[in-house]
């Protein structure tokens, strides 16, 4: 449901409260706004995000704007939201923090969530950043599974820029196998579609990746 049609809903609630007496709706209405609420800061959280990517610089709000977000989503009973959230935290500990023990769990909430939602953009973000914590602690196969599950949830959503994204974790993986022609075979289909889709960040990701291996 769209932000504008929570925001409709629950105008009507208060319409019906104010001119009909109905007050029931109103627990209901809270919880639209509620989820209203949480739209926005997880968008908010996710640009603080983007900021920190481009300048390396933790923002000290930004784990409070995701932690608020979930918080939000669970009250309003929107596991969908929960999930994305969740994954949002977990990436967080993952990326800004190095912290892989405490992302891990919520990873994994986070997958759960979105499996039980149906949510496959968000289960393929939880599944490659679980690819990283296994790739991290030497798990290769679990690390390459998880990716290569990531990459054919994306394939299938049609998410050019993630599956590029991808292949260059899946070419770190097959060079720590030593599986180096498997490796620059990635990378060639990566680049590819990274141009493709106009991905500058992941071609630049390419270019450091051929340049390792």
């Amino acid at each position: 449901m769209s932000t504008a049609d929570r925001i409709e809903k629950a105008r009507l609630h208060y319409e019906r409260a104010v001119f009909g007496g109905d007050h029931g709706g109103l627990s209901t209405a809270d919880a639209e706004l509620d989820a209203v609420e949480a739209d926005l800061t997880l968008a908010r959280g996710r640009i603080t995000h983007a900021r920190y990517l481009a300048d390396r610089v933790e923002d000290p709000a930004e784990l409070g704007l995701f932690e608020r977000a979930a918080e939000l989503y669970r009250r309003a009973g929107d596991p969908r939201g929960e999930g994305e959230a969740l994954f949002c935290i977990g990436c967080f500990h993952q990326v800004v923090r190095d912290d892989h023990d405490t992302a891990v769990p919520l990873l994994e909430a986070s997958l759960a969530l979105a499996e039980e939602a149906g949510d496959l953009r968000t289960a393929s973000y939880a599944l490659r950043h679980l690819g990283i914590a296994d790739h991290v602690a030497g798990r290769l196969d679990r690390a390459r599974a998880r990716l290569e599950e990531s990459v054919r949830l994306r394939r299938g959503l049609g998410f050019t820029a993630g599956v590029a994204a991808n292949l260059v974790g899946l070419a770190y993986v097959a060079a720590a196998q030593s599986r180096r022609e498997d490796a620059l075979a990635l990378l060639r289909e990566a680049g590819e579609l990274a141009t493709a889709a106009e991905a500058l960040a992941i071609v630049r990701q390419v270019e450091e990746a051929a340049a390792r291996l």
